[in-house]
């Protein structure tokens, strides 16, 4: 089928141009990866720590922030109607440190616990942390120097696994380099999609402009960025610094995350749907990039399986029939030992994704001092990022039947 082929080169296309986009911009920046802007301005800045059910992170994730190189103002933690000893530990550490407040709520979602804490706090900055995240010492103070731009409304941080004990958080491990390397340079074409929840730091007046964060939204912190981008700010990531987080140590807390996140990026496709090749950088590359990159893996997959299906029942048919007929299976003139075009542009751009990978985890490491096997990594790019599409698919379909929710 002609049509097919020609939706697979256009697949094989735009995967390689994000590739050659992505490396000329790492060529053209890479002087600038590890660089931040200095400040003489002293910012006054509130931490915000939302946590449901906790207890088993938020004394290291406050202790963490209060390790602070950079002199932050209050740490307010808001107690989302935990069912759990998150009160009981916040309590503590407000009475022992008197930069610590607790916020007490019923519970009603990441969002609005957000918004609510906002309206309280005094910092002219606001960084939020989830509370089972660990921001290094260094991170806030070589974050706050793009505020020194008037049109900064946020700055997002590298994202890097909290002690991977196994195997999947090993994976993601490698997984959040990548992304992280990737967001690096989204940020030089003033890109960024997402300023993630274990550390960001926002402009409050900003903030409270876009309205807050939208509490119907499951991923609150893309549709932020998406409002703020929207509004005409712009976003930047300080590469060198990072915060450690949590990641899902089991399949199932994997997939579930994977699920919301994917649903929550459709929740803000189809909010500003409207602006698709409008409004700026919105319109003119994130909302395009975002949502050919959540797409291209489920097309991938759909010809493949295609390819495959049909391939596999000619053979079984064509065999059949060989049998009952009594003719020969296979003749000589039916074996084609010479790769098509679409088999050599596939492997080029598997070859390219693999390179890609290697690369971006070499420039992730080199002030990290940390190394990554090469079996996690050939599992990484041929088992692993393989998995999203069907991910992808089940999203849709709890999104589509409105079967979802934050947790």
């Amino acid at each position: 089928m002609e049509w097919l082929t020609g939706i697979y080169l256009l697949y094989i296309f735009v995967a390689l141009y994000f590739l050659v986009l992505f490396t000329m911009t790492f060529l053209q920046n890479k002087k600038d990866m590890f660089n931040f802007p200095k400040t003489d301005k002293h910012y006054s800045i509130s931490v915000l720590i939302p946590a449901f059910n906790e207890q088993d992170s938020l004394k290291g994730t406050v202790e963490s922030v209060l390790k602070s190189e950079y002199n932050i103002k209050e740490i307010i933690i808001i107690n989302d109607g935990s069912s759990d000893n998150t009160q009981k530990i916040a309590k503590e550490l407000e009475k022992k440190h008197s930069k610590v407040k607790l916020f007490d709520k019923p519970n009603s979602g990441k969002g609005d616990s957000l918004n609510q804490a906002i309206k309280i706090a005094k910092g002219e900055l606001v960084a939020v942390v989830d509370a089972d995240s660990y921001p290094s010492e260094d991170a806030i103070l070589k974050m706050v120097g793009y505020f020194d731009d008037e049109e900064v409304g946020a700055v997002t941080t590298r994202i890097l696994v909290r002690n991977p004990d196994n195997f999947i958080q090993k994976l993601q491990m490698i997984e959040y380099k990548v992304v992280s390397f990737s967001r690096r340079l989204l940020g030089f074409l003033d890109a960024i999609y997402v300023t993630p929840g274990p550390l960001a730091l926002y402009r409050k007046s900003a903030l409270v402009k876009v309205g807050g964060f939208d509490t119907k939204n499951i991923t609150e912190d893309i549709e932020m960025t998406w409002h703020l981008v929207f509004e005409g700010y712009k976003i930047k990531m300080s590469f060198m610094p990072y915060v450690t987080t949590v990641a899902p140590n089991g399949f199932k807390k994997w997939f579930k995350q994977r699920v919301r996140w994917n649903i929550g990026g459709f929740q803000t496709i189809i909010k500003y749907r409207r602006f698709f090749m409008r409004k700026g950088m919105l319109g003119w590359f994130i909302l395009p990039f975002f949502t050919i990159s959540l797409f291209l893996g489920v097309l991938g997959l759909t010809i493949l399986l295609y390819r495959f299906s049909k391939r596999f029942l000619i053979a079984y048919l064509s065999t059949k029939y060989s049998i009952q007929t009594q003719t020969s299976v296979l003749m000589m003139q039916d074996l084609n030992l010479h790769p098509s075009i679409l088999v050599f542009f596939g492997l080029v751009l598997l070859i390219f994704g693999i390179l890609f990978t290697l690369f971006a985890l070499y420039v992730a490491n080199l002030r990290l001092n940390e190394k990554t096997t090469l079996f996690s990594i050939a599992f990484y790019s041929l088992i692993y990022i393989t998995l999203y599409p069907v991910i992808l698919i089940i999203s849709l379909y709890k999104f589509a039947t409105k079967k979802y929710s934050w947790r």
